[in-house]
């Protein structure tokens, strides 16, 4: 004899239930005899039994699994709660997942739910749309800093002002260096165009308010710090060509203030941008929880653990020794951080034979032919001429000489 089989609800008006009635009702067969033929338990054919006197065939239909009571549903509350949290966060521009919602219930609202409940939440409520097409993070390979100012990232993203009429205006330029343990955001400036100049003297400005970080990366276009940092004993690392995810840290950064720029009032000036990115720089630097740093605040993981320093200077001073000629007004040419140096000696030094001895930045330039010291100078990297620093023409009491 068949052992009884425990009824489940999913065979609750299935195919068999026409049959088990029938065999029971017209065919009068003892239910035991019913129970060991098709299969089922005895107390699912009484059940059904009394379904089919009370309601007749609409005891065939299917029934729904659900239970009457949900003990451990969430609170309609609760649920008004994380919706109106997320709608709040979207309308400021603000990241508004299922991680920062949770992290906002437990600090301003002593709420604690599941990040899996927040995201049912968010999925029935119709604010979040799958995307299939992603990635799969596990398919990212990560790295991270294990200090902060171990290193820093950098880049520049442009930005359209609007005229006061409400038309596009001009375009510039907002430069950002962010620490890649932390994302601390050190630095955040907005200019009509970024120069080689402007990435100095924004490093700079990092580095005298957090002291200088042992190694930096940037794109193949900020090669204006190259020997600096050299003499500083900073790394310095380019990303790829094409390849934006190796400054993935700093191009993720630009997405989120963009995210956040765009539900602001437009700004007409570029003082009025740089205002809202002040304001956006603090509220990342110390009120958004950062997911990526297991959702402290950055300056919370900034202090959370000592901050590393550059390297002894690896590399000694570049020597090197030249000869060359002055052209017809007598300039020579020089190469320096990446880029052609114009150095004058004044006419007077004309289509003349000289011998230049460079050390990092302090050249000397000499006559080639007599030995004499025609000039000596620093080169200053943020001009291209560098001058005598006297009147233009020949020298007092010295008449020009015929071309």
């Amino acid at each position: 004899m068949r052992q009884d089989i425990p009824a489940t609800p999913s065979r609750v008006g299935s195919v068999e239930s026409p049959l088990v009635i029938t065999a029971v009702t017209v065919e009068k067969r003892p239910v035991a005899e019913v129970v060991a033929d098709y299969g089922v338990s005895r107390s699912w054919v009484y059940e059904l039994l009394a379904r089919y006197r009370d309601e007749g065939a609409a005891a065939f239909e299917p029934r729904s699994r659900r239970p009457h009571t949900t003990p451990r549903a969430t609170p309609p509350a609760v649920v008004a709660l994380v919706l109106g949290i997320r709608k709040q966060l979207t309308d400021a521009g603000l990241d508004a997942g299922a991680d920062t919602i949770d992290w906002h219930l437990t600090h301003h609202h002593q709420t604690t739910l599941s990040r899996a409940t927040i995201n049912r939440i968010l999925v029935r409520a119709g604010t979040v749309t799958p995307d299939p097409s992603k990635r799969p993070k596990a398919s990212y390979l990560r790295f991270e800093a294990s200090q902060p100012n171990e290193c820093w990232q950098s880049d520049f993203t442009h930005y359209r002002l609007t005229r006061p009429d409400g038309t596009a205006g001009v375009d510039v330029e907002v430069i950002t260096w962010l620490d890649d343990h932390s994302r601390y955001a050190l630095h955040i400036s907005v200019h009509p165009r970024v120069t080689a100049l402007i990435v100095r003297d924004t490093f700079r400005q990092a580095c005298h308010q957090h002291g200088y970080p042992a190694s930096t990366l940037t794109d193949n276009g900020r090669v204006a710090l190259e020997i600096e940092l050299d003499l500083l004993g900073v790394r310095f690392h380019h990303s790829r060509p094409y390849h934006p995810q190796t400054c993935g840290k700093v191009e993720r950064f630009h997405q989120t203030q963009k995210k956040w720029l765009a539900a602001q009032p437009e700004p007409v000036t570029l003082a009025d941008l740089q205002r809202q990115l002040d304001w956006f720089r603090r509220y990342y630097n110390t009120v958004r929880p950062h997911r990526a740093v297991n959702r402290p605040t950055p300056q919370q993981a900034c202090q959370a653990r000592p901050k590393a320093t550059p390297a002894k200077p690896s590399i000694p001073v570049h020597y090197r020794v030249r000869r060359d000629k002055t052209d017809a007004i007598g300039v020579v040419t020089l190469r320096h951080d990446s880029q052609l140096r114009h150095i004058g000696l004044g006419r007077e030094h004309a289509r003349k034979r000289i011998l230049m001895l460079v050390a990092d930045r302090y050249a000397r330039v000499v006559d080639a032919e007599t030995g004499e010291l025609l000039r000596e100078l620093t080169i200053d990297p943020g001009k291209d001429y560098q001058p005598l620093g006297r009147p233009p023409g020949p020298p007092k009491g010295q008449p020009p000489k015929k071309p």
